[in-house]
């Protein structure tokens, strides 16, 4: 018989089995690896999948309604057939030169969400640094009653600021008149721009300090007393060693913080609707957030509200792509 395939005949007559040729012993290795890599760089897409959906279901979605919408002319007609008209960029071109978004809604958006984010912020810092000295009992107490603050909601606390200046039985008004400040028929105060909006940012800051609170001091706890201690032998006062030594190892903290009230105080709306004054379609106290309602809902002209919802969007956007930038470069310089 003759000698089966893949087998050979050595000198004694044994049979010795014959590896088939191979490739290069690395390369499957190599193929093994990649392939590892792979289904290791899929695996969080996989597992952020549901999440993604219904954010995109959730969110995407209606901004791309919104965005739909705000090229066509609906209106309520509009909105009971079902049909309407492709008309460009007519609702921007109305909509950028129409004076009451130069003179009014935009500069009370972008000023009222500067003070209010830049009050926000250095009140809730000043809170956590204050509660960062506190004793560890103390300081749950006084963390608990500064929450009720931020768990009130908006309608509430709203409704709280217009008792508080109420122009005739308000605690303001009131005292005010026992000083002879004012007289006894009171004084209007949301009638007047600058104390309307002064009184919206108290009644938001209020509401919004103790989130910022609670997060800087979570970071206060995270920073090494011997850098503070290192500091204070050099001679560093308090606010040396605040802006040296802390907020250098906050700069993550302070930019969440910063961003999450930008995007709140932007969009505010209960804030504002609810102030006498605040849901009148000629008022000089709307902001975008109100001016976008008010032109949907009040005036039946959806089209003109997706592009007022779709600017609003976008300089929120702008604004905080600008400041992640800058606080990204000052990162790369460092």
């Amino acid at each position: 018989m003759g000698t089966p395939v893949g087998q050979a005949v050595d000198g004694h007559g044994a049979r010795q089995h014959r590896r088939a040729p191979t490739g290069p012993p690395g390369r499957g290795r190599r193929a093994s690896a990649l392939g590892l890599r792979r289904r290791r760089a899929l695996l969080p897409w996989v597992l952020l999948a549901p999440a993604l959906a219904v954010i995109a279901a959730l969110l995407l979605f209606p901004l791309a309604r919104i965005v739909w919408l705000s090229f066509r002319e609906y209106r309520l007609r509009n909105l009971v057939s079902g049909e309407s008209e492709f008309i460009g960029l007519a609702n921007y071109v109305s909509l950028f030169t129409d004076s009451y978004l130069w003179r009014i809604a935009l500069p009370n958006t972008v000023v009222f969400a500067a003070v209010a984010v830049v009050a926000t912020v250095v009140l809730g810092t000043l809170v956590a640094l204050l509660l960062s000295r506190l004793r560890p009992v103390t300081r749950v107490v006084v963390v608990s009653c500064v929450m009720v603050a931020w768990a009130m909601p908006a309608v509430s606390g709203t409704y709280v600021w217009l008792w508080i200046f109420d122009v005739d039985d308000g605690i303001v008004a009131q005292a005010l008149m026992r000083l002879g400040v004012i007289g006894p028929e009171g004084y209007n105060w949301f009638a007047d721009r600058l104390f309307f909006y002064a009184i919206v940012t108290l009644n938001v800051v209020h509401g919004g300090f103790p989130f910022v609170a609670v997060t800087v001091l979570a970071g206060l706890l995270t920073v090494p007393r011997e850098l503070h201690e290192a500091a204070l032998i050099d001679g560093a006062g308090a606010w040396k060693r605040f802006w040296h030594v802390t907020f250098p190892v906050l700069r993550p903290v302070f930019a969440v913080v910063t961003i999450l009230s930008t995007i709140w105080d932007f969009k505010v709306f209960a804030q504002v609707y609810l102030m006498p004054g605040g849901g009148v379609g000629g008022s000089e106290m709307l902001n975008l957030g109100v001016w976008t309602y008010v032109s949907s809902f009040g005036q039946r002209d959806y089209g003109t509200g997706s592009a007022i919802a779709v600017v609003l969007t976008l300089l929120l956007l702008g604004v905080t792509a600008i400041y992640l930038r800058a606080l990204f470069r000052e990162d790369e310089l460092r």
